[in-house]
Formats: structure tokens, C-alpha cells, sequence
């Protein structure tokens, strides 16, 4: 599915995605097939590959991949249990999958741009 929104998937990518330790979003560049609105200026996308298995069982069986933003406020602090996320970011979504949490220590996501040009860029550990 990476390859169907992404112009050129640099071949480390797949070594980042399958040796990760902690969730990993990759931004690359020259995107493809996703809304116009998804795109930042500089012609990139992030994307994170999800390890969740109900988020995997989702978005295969939509066939296509999920939008998501984090469940904070730009600004506030990451929250680390469902409780924790603002009544704000609450009501303005579709629909909330409140499922049991099993992880001990959440932490977000390390942030990676991958260059066409073969630069690596370490934005968020």
C-alpha cells in the first residue's frame, strides 16, 4: 500500500519499519493519490505503518489508508491513556474505538524524512 502513495519508497525505509523498536511515521517525499489537503507545502506525507492489530485489521479490510491525527491539542501534552484525551478532540470526531490499553509506557511516534535524495533526516526520537 506504501508504494501506491508514495512517487519513490527509498529502500531503507523498509529496514526502519521492520527493525523499529516504538512507532515510527516516515515523511516522504513526492506523494501520491491522497487528497490535495493531506500534502505539506515542501510535497511530502507522513505516514506511520500501523503495528496496532486492529488498526491493520481496518484499514485492510477498507483496502485503503486511515487519516488520523494525534489525540492531543497542537501545544498540549501527548496524552498517555484514553482518559487523558481532551473532551475537545473528543467530540470532534466521527467515531471513538475505545479499546482496552495494553501498553505499559505509550509513547508518540519517532519521526523520520526520507529524501529522495537519499538524506536522512531524524526529526522527533
Amino acid at each position: 500500500m506504501l508504494e501506491r502513495h508514495v512517487a519513490e519508497v527509498p529502500e531503507v525505509a523498509y529496514d526502519i519499519i521492520d527493525l523499529a523498536e516504538k512507532p515510527i511515521t516516515i515523511v516522504f517525499d513526492e506523494p501520491k493519490g491522497v487528497a490535495k489537503n493531506l500534502i505539506a507545502e515542501d510535497n511530502t506525507l507522513a505516514i506511520r505503518v500501523a503495528s496496532d492489530k486492529f488498526c491493520q485489521y481496518l484499514i485492510n479490510k477498507f483496502g485503503k489508508p486511515i487519516v488520523s491525527t494525534s489525540a492531543n491539542v497542537s501545544g498540549q501534552p501527548t496524552p498517555k491513556q484514553f482518559k487523558e484525551i481532551s473532551p475537545e478532540i473528543l467530540k470532534g470526531v466521527d467515531y471513538v474505538v475505545n479499546l482496552p490499553d495494553k501498553s505499559k509506557n505509550p509513547s508518540p511516534s519517532s519521526i523520520i524524512k526520507l529524501g529522495n535524495d537519499g538524506q536522512v533526516k531524524v526529526i522527533r526520537k
